[in-house]
């Protein structure tokens, strides 16, 4: 089963990119590879009990289990010995991506106190986007009685876009409200 996002996609985005940008071969027209939600845990140093908070909340808004992910090298400034279990990320692709942006797009993001729209500019040249949530409770998924701690998220959005600007477009038609 497809989701509808992911259905307009193929009817609609696909040939608006095509018609603008003059593809000569349906294989260049951009496309989303995957998506990786990411959230960092400085505090798990001290506090073990974050970590598993954080991966439940993970686990919750992405439907995925989460890798823990460990530093690769001591900052002595920090506290971070190498191994340390600093973070957690997923990273989505197929039918859980396409559901996840559709759900992001549609329901967390409107969702967030005084929004007008996510940035234009957080495109890394390469036409993959990031943006960062400052807390998980955007997410319907989440439950505000359950959450010990607000928590960021990092959401990159993957595409096979060859610059920013047809990824901007491509993006735009999948509905992401970006501000003007």
């Amino acid at each position: 089963m497809t989701s509808q996002l992911h259905e307009r996609y193929r009817s609609e985005v696909v040939p608006a990119l095509q018609k603008q940008f003059e593809y000569a071969n349906p294989n260049q027209i951009p496309r989303i590879s995957k998506i990786v939600v990411n959230i960092g845990l400085g505090e798990a140093l001290t506090n073990a009990k974050s970590l598993d908070a954080a991966l439940g909340d993970l686990t919750t808004i992405t439907g995925q289990k989460p890798i823990v992910t460990k530093a690769k090298r001591s900052i002595a400034q920090f506290r971070v010995r190498t191994g340390n279990s600093i973070g957690a990320k997923v990273t989505l692709r197929g039918p859980r991506m396409w559901d996840f942006l559709e759900r992001m797009t549609m329901l967390a993001l409107p969702r967030i106190r005084d929004f007008r729209g996510v940035p234009g500019r957080s495109f890394d040249g390469r036409g993959n986007y990031t943006m960062g949530l400052r807390e998980q409770l955007a997410f319907p998924e989440i439950d505000y009685d359950k959450v010990d701690r607000l928590r960021g998220l990092e959401i990159s959005i993957v595409t096979t876009a060859k610059t920013d600007e047809e990824s901007r477009k491509l993006l735009e038609l999948l509905g992401m409200p970006f501000a003007s």
